[in-house]
């Protein structure tokens, strides 16, 4: 019995699509991405301005933290952790390290409560709201050292006007020394000086993460029989955490940084000094310019853990 070739060939399955005819495999060509290298070179110019100013002088004053640069004791050489031991155990240093401590606690503690405050009552349109915030901005927009010198005037213990008020109500005869006697008295009226420069500025970033609240939240829970207080609390709180935290941690990067308002207000006692005029004296009344590096390295290293636990507690995201 003769069999044909065809018979050998496998049956296609049914309903099978036909196979391809035999032929060279074709693949397609494989498009590389093209890389827009301009964004770059518009960006370049300004992250190198931006790596000279700042990463540079950054990088110099952890180096030379660790070496004793001293223009009445030359030359300079490797020191390790001895500008730091020195600094432990200097008296101003540790002094004006618990001046700084009170500054950031009252400075802080008021800026926030005043911002969010002010943002409330600022949040609901008003005839005279542009004005009032336009006002709100001065102190903000000038110098410390103009402030300063302004609040010397109210502070003057002979002609200023505290002493008047106090010398017309029979609370004082008119010469009371305010600044420089005692401690906590002097850093809480130079710290107020500050507060007034940098609440307008905490206002503003938490009325910006207010405006950003839908009004429906409001009324649905005046619906319900929500109080004002129980509102504020459950609402308008909860919703601000992001512009609170971000005002904090403008408010304590202030507070251990502020210079003008103590230096101009009550010179260099020892009453009110902060950690940053010390840098300032170290540096360039003392010329030990390493220790004054090291102090500035430990400055920023408080700055950024202390904001860092801010955020870390105070900032919650938030979806809208």
């Amino acid at each position: 019995m003769t069999v044909s070739s065809s018979t050998t060939e496998p049956m296609a399955a049914e309903g099978a699509a036909p196979r391809p005819p035999a032929g060279p495999t074709s693949v397609a060509p494989v498009r590389r991405s093209r890389v827009d290298l301009l964004p770059y070179l518009l960006v370049a110019p300004v992250m190198i301005f931006i790596a000279c100013l700042a990463l540079v002088p950054a990088v110099f004053t952890v180096v030379q933290s660790f070496f004793k640069v001293d223009a009445l004791d030359p030359p300079t050489r490797f020191d390790g952790f001895g500008n730091f031991t020195r600094l432990w155990h200097s008296p101003a240093v540790i002094g004006s390290i618990g001046n700084t401590a009170l500054y950031v606690v009252i400075g802080v503690t008021l800026s926030t409560l005043i911002g969010i405050g002010a943002a409330v009552v600022l949040q609901k349109p008003f005839r005279g709201r542009s004005l009032v915030i336009a006002i709100l901005i001065l102190p903000w927009a000038m110098p410390g050292v103009v402030e300063g010198i302004l609040w010397t005037g109210i502070f003057d213990p002979n002609a200023g006007l505290i002493n008047s008020v106090l010398s017309s109500l029979h609370l004082s005869d008119g010469n009371a020394v305010l600044l420089g006697q005692n401690r906590l008295l002097t850093i809480a009226l130079i710290e107020l000086v500050q507060v007034w420069q940098i609440a307008p500025l905490s206002v503003l970033l938490i009325l910006a993460v207010l405006q950003l609240i839908p009004g429906e939240l409001y009324e649905a829970a005046q619906i319900d029989g929500c109080t004002s207080w129980s509102a504020f609390r459950r609402i308008t709180l909860p919703l601000a955490r992001p512009g609170i935290a971000v005002t904090m941690v403008q408010a304590v990067i202030a507070t251990l940084n502020v210079f003008d308002q103590p230096y101009v207000l009550n010179g260099a006692a020892n009453t009110g000094a902060s950690v940053t005029m010390q840098t300032y004296f170290i540096s360039f009344q003392d010329l030990d310019f390493g220790q004054g590096y090291a102090l500035s390295l430990l400055i920023t290293i408080v700055t950024l853990l202390i904001s860092l636990v801010v955020v870390r507690l105070v900032y919650r995201r938030v979806e809208l």
